[in-house]
């Protein structure tokens, strides 16, 4: 048991780790990069120049497919004229509050955004045609829905090829689902978890988030939303692309919480230096290290918070509710962390 828990255990309700907000990449290596893009349209008789030419009715049905779906689902799509008019968030809980939280889509915005596109290039000194990327926009839809094991998700679908599509679930509404379906009683505000009915089998379900069965949702989720990949032969691949992990101890009371949190917290301010940071996110802190590296102090509407940066990652511990810690690790970009794969030999061993 972790020293402070097992200290404060008379303190303390239940603790919980699980996967918090989760934002997801699917590619298609078929065409997801120009040389592949290039390789592709050789191989079906497609002039590079023509590329233009070959997206375009493939927009156009995967715009058909997105009114389909609406009128299906009797909605209305929406389209966003100022990104910063308003939260989606705000937009989706509202509709939720209507409709009840059943599962299926539940609303589809439609914005103006970049995407990845590319533009035929002709070198002269080697008499070669190629394609090389480039900077475009084109419309996006995002489809709202509730799953039935993922709660509450959402996933972006641009209208020009490559087609890369950007996936969120949240960790902690997905393990409601399973409480849910195993008749434990919890209750939860936004996304954290107040009280668990049996949290020691909580925590069994929160790590067995199996990422084959992820896998499967995903494709089917991008064969629903964007049924046009199953044109290419290697479908969808997809990585991991902004990821946050919490850990949340819950109080009994209040009380006993807050003196105990501002006394941790204060602490840690003038205590945990950036080598500390670093060797906790498994690096080492050198002059070749050109990113960012600091520990913020904040004081939000929620309560207060600690920051500890290192580049795209950062850990982060704030009081939720007023009766719950959370310590969160968070990474815009999951290639930070390096992790070594099993290699396979020929005679069948792995090492």
């Amino acid at each position: 048991m972790n020293p402070f828990v097992e200290r404060h255990r008379n303190k303390i309700s239940g603790t919980l780790s699980c996967f918090d907000r989760v934002v997801i990449t699917g590619t298609l290596p078929d065409i997801g990069y120009a040389g592949a893009m290039a390789g592709y349209l050789s191989y079906h008789k497609i002039r590079l120049f023509d590329y233009p030419r070959w997206a375009e009715p493939l927009r156009d049905e995967l715009r058909h497919h997105t009114e389909q779906l609406a009128v299906k689902a009797g909605i209305e799509i929406e389209f966003i004229r100022r990104h910063k008019a308003f939260h989606k968030e705000d937009r989706i809980k509202a509709i939720i509050a209507e409709r009840g939280d059943h599962p299926g889509l539940v609303h589809i915005f439609s914005a103006n955004g970049a995407c990845t596109a590319y533009r035929p290039w002709y070198d002269n000194k080697k008499d070669y045609t190629t394609l090389k990327p480039t900077a475009s926009k084109c419309l996006h839809y995002y489809f709202y829905f509730i799953d039935e094991s993922f709660g509450l998700c959402y996933i972006r679908v641009p209208t020009w090829a490559s087609f890369r599509l950007q996936v969120y679930f949240n960790g902690h509404n997905w393990l409601a689902r399973r409480l849910e379906k195993a008749g434990i009683p919890f209750k939860m505000t936004d996304n954290a978890f107040l009280f668990i009915a049996d949290p020691k089998r909580a925590q069994v379900f929160a790590d067995r988030l199996d990422a084959k069965q992820l896998h499967r949702r995903l494709n089917r989720w991008a064969k629903q939303f964007c049924p046009l990949h199953q044109r290419f032969r290697s479908g969808y691949h997809w990585s991991f692309m902004q990821v946050e992990f919490a850990t949340d101890v819950i109080f009994h009371q209040q009380a006993e919480f807050q003196p105990l949190y501002e006394s941790i917290i204060r602490t840690a301010v003038q205590t945990v230096k950036t080598d500390n940071v670093a060797t906790f996110l498994g690096r080492k802190l050198t002059t070749a290290y050109q990113g960012e590296v600091g520990n913020d102090f904040s004081t939000r509407i929620q309560g207060t918070r600690i920051r500890h940066q290192m580049g795209p990652t950062s850990i982060n511990l704030y009081d939720k509710a007023g009766i719950m810690a959370r310590v969160e690790c968070t990474t815009n970009d999951a290639s930070f962390f390096k992790i070594h794969r099993w290699v396979e030999q020929r005679d069948g061993g792995q090492q």
